[in-house]
């Protein structure tokens, strides 16, 4: 299983950023961060259920228990967001990609309220991503898998300081709302136009090519078979698992 966990230098990076062991209450102590940490990095590696978690890492109910509070008191973006500060942001570079939807994940429940939606290959769920310079991961977006990446284009980036940046998504992104806004935060767009476009814009090709970041980084947190299937029902689970591939991915 040591594929699986980290290694020591690994957790001596996010040690201090994670909430302290020993909390002061009474009762039995949960166990050390490294162990449930290892335990998370084990279910969302392999995709399995929780309740087939190796006993070596503790209680399952524990680790899930410990998983499920930092994603919601947004422990595991703080601690995401703290190791993709030191950004390179001459390029940014966004897409999306689509998380198959296990029926577990769906079931007979209405997915209006959730990014769920039905395609020509089932229901999916789209996963936008905003890459830096290096193909490291800097934002997250999820929607529903028929909705179009250019609904969420504006959206996906206000979190990210695009200033200065070249930023090369592909033709979806050509559309004048999201070019106007690239240009309004002092970014240059290099998106090549529509072939049904009157006024097509100049493209440097050379740059378009570093777009190829974000799909390396697409196919990289698909390793993660959390995130390769849907299992999970609500949004915030799904974005919980996203944090924590990415924090695997950004300690590599």
């Amino acid at each position: 299983m040591k594929r699986y966990e980290l290694t020591k230098e690994q957790w001596e990076r996010i040690k201090s950023l994670l909430p302290p062991e020993e909390m002061g209450k009474r009762g039995r102590p949960r166990k050390d961060n490294p162990i449930m940490l290892n335990g998370m990095l084990w279910i969302v590696r392999s995709g399995a259920q929780w309740r087939e978690l190796p006993e070596t890492y503790g209680p399952w109910q524990s680790i899930y228990a410990q998983f499920a509070k930092w994603g919601d008191d947004g422990t595991l973006e703080v601690v995401f967001h703290t190791l993709s500060t030191d950004a390179d942001m001459e390029n940014l570079n966004m897409d999306s990609t689509c998380v198959r939807v296990h029926e577990s994940a769906n079931g007979e429940e209405k997915t209006a309220d959730k990014a769920v939606g039905r395609t020509k290959s089932g229901w999916n769920t789209r996963l936008h991503a905003v890459v830096d310079g290096l193909g490291n991961p800097l934002e997250f977006r999820i929607s529903a898998g028929n909705g179009h990446d250019s609904v969420h284009a504006v959206e996906l980036p206000q979190k990210v300081r695009i200033g200065r940046s070249a930023v090369p998504p592909d033709r979806a992104y050509g559309a004048r709302t999201i070019r106007e806004y690239i240009s309004a935060h002092r970014a240059s767009y290099v998106i090549p136009p529509q072939s049904n476009v009157s006024d097509p814009w100049p493209v440097d090709w050379h740059l378009y090519k570093e777009r190829h970041l974000v799909k390396c980084f697409s196919q990289k947190i698909k390793w993660f078979r959390r995130i390769a299937t849907r299992y999970d029902k609500p949004d915030a689970s799904l974005l919980a698992f996203v944090y924590f591939a990415a924090i695997a991915i950004l300690l590599l």
